[in-house]
Formats: structure tokens, sequence, C-alpha cells
């Protein structure tokens, strides 16, 4: 598998650090907002996107009972726990240190997602992706991905990279979605390594550093636990990150990246529309008992 590319004539650079906000969701999961909704039209299509990772039980023995979407598509990354997938589809899955979940939720799904254990570490990330205007009424539909499916690639500096959605480097993702192209990857550099990702420039992108030493996104260090939105530069052509020579361990980042819709986004709660009159008529059928199946 060839996995080279030709080295970027310039790197984005980074616009502006966020750091995320300490919250809670479901039944009294503690987690971080990292994209909250202030930052939806700068990095559309993405709407959110929530960090999680604990090893008190406290923090996450709630999990997220029987709830509702309509409107765009969730991305469930597990880095480390099980957790149990359940909705009114009649789909039920699990999920597992490294495995995948893709959820669209279209004209409307209802799901629980409820920890398998009862001691020990639970962490990953959850994203969501809106939809198109024209896709938000599609029929809900749902893919477990397990560890083993996850692509993934290794380069000459011992950069890791797993494939989650997109293409790069040649490697195609476990997941392709049209309209908002989006491309997700989990990178672990260790230190001394350089890596270079094309990116289209129409495309939104942030990279999240999630662990160990600070990484240079561009020619900014961004430390862990922050998120560097990076500028949509037309002369630039993708994004380097890099780690230094002495770094007492490697480190990990999430980037991703996506074509924008530029639509309107109507949010009201787990319901993601265009027009209030749409979030109205979400949550009437919510309570009719019709908005899912």
């Amino acid at each position: 598998m060839n996995t080279s590319t030709t080295p970027l004539v310039r790197s984005r650079s980074v616009e502006r650090l966020v750091r995320g906000q300490p919250t809670s969701d479901g039944d009294g999961v503690r987690l971080t907002r990292v994209l909250t909704q202030p930052l939806q039209q700068r990095l559309d299509p993405f709407l959110m996107l929530d960090a999680f990772g604990s090893d008190a039980a406290s923090d996450y023995i709630g999990g997220f009972p029987d709830h509702p979407h309509r409107g765009f598509e969730t991305v469930t990354i597990m880095k480390a726990g099980r957790m149990r997938h359940r909705d009114s589809v009649g789909n039920v899955g699990l999920l597992e240190p490294g495995s995948v979940q893709w959820m669209t939720a279209g004209r409307g799904i209802i799901h629980s997602e409820m920890p398998e254990q009862e001691e020990g570490r639970m962490a990953g990330f959850q994203l969501w992706v809106n939809l198109a205007a024209q896709d938000k009424m599609q029929p809900p539909a749902y893919r477990d991905v397990a560890p083993a499916d996850v692509p993934r690639f290794e380069t000459a500096d011992g950069v890791a990279v797993r494939v989650i959605a997109g293409q790069t480097h040649g490697v195609a993702g476990a997941v392709t979605r049209p309209t908002t192209e989006p491309l997700v990857l989990d990178i672990t550099l260790p230190a001394g390594a350089r890596f270079e990702v094309p990116l289209p420039p129409g495309h939104n992108a942030f990279a999240y550093v999630y662990g160990g030493e600070p990484v240079t996104v561009g020619d900014r260090a961004v430390p862990s636990e922050h998120m560097a939105i990076l500028g949509n530069d037309a002369a630039a052509d993708g994004v380097a990150f890099a780690v230094a020579a002495g770094a007492a361990q490697p480190a990990q980042v999430l980037l991703v990246a996506g074509a924008p819709l530029k639509q309107p986004i109507a949010q009201y709660g787990p319901f993601v529309m265009n027009t209030v009159q749409e979030l109205q008529q979400a949550v009437s059928d919510f309570q009719r008992g019709v908005l899912a199946g």
C-alpha cells in the first residue's frame, strides 16, 4: 500500500484555539463539549464534538437512556470502555475500545447508549455531522465498525493513522459520506514525527489534541485538550502536524474536515433542521410518537 503524498506547498494556520466546556448530558454523564453551538456556522457541517473520559464510574454509569434525534448524523469513536446501543429501528450494537458507530438519524430515531461496565475507564468522542436540507428526512440508518475494520496505516516516521471517514494517503476510511464529504482521522504522533494531510481549500477543518505533548499545527503549538480551528487560506493545500524530538510521550490528535453546507441551522436539543417550523414539527412528531420508524 502506497501511503505517500506530495509534500504540502503551504500548511493551514491556526485561526484560534478553543478549550472545551465541562458539562453533563444523558443521565448525568460528565463530558467536555469541545465544539459548541456558537461555532456551528464557522465549522459547518459539524454541529458538536463531545469528548468524554473518566476512570470514575459515577461520571458515566447513568449512560444515555432513550432519546430522539432528527436531521443529522452521530459519529461515536470509542477509545476505552464498553457501551451498548439500542434503537427504535431494531439495531443493537456494542461499542468497544477502537470501534466506531455511525448513525444517520434522518427523519427520526430513538436510541440509547448505556455502559456495559461498572468500573474502569470510559473514554471517547461523539461528533455530530449535519445533513443537507434535502437529506434530513431520509430513513434512519446505523452502522457499527469493529476495531479491526477501521483502516489504518503507519508512516516511515512512526505516525499511526486510523481513517474513520473519508480518504487520505491512498487509504479509504471505514465510512464515506456524500455531500458533506467528512474526513475524520485519529492520529498518533511519536516524538520527532511530522505528518501532513492534504485538505480541499473549501473544507472547514479543526484538530483536537487530546493526549500527549503539545503538537505544532501549522506554525502554532497546540496543547492537549484544545481544539485548533484551522484557517481557510485559499493558498493552503493541507495541514502539517509536528511533535518535538524530545517529547516524553506520543501525541494524539483528532482531525476533522468537511464540505460546508452553507444552509440555515435551526437546533432545539436533539433536533437539527433548517427552520423553526421544521423544529416545531419534529417536537410535535416526537410527542405524538411518530418521529421514529
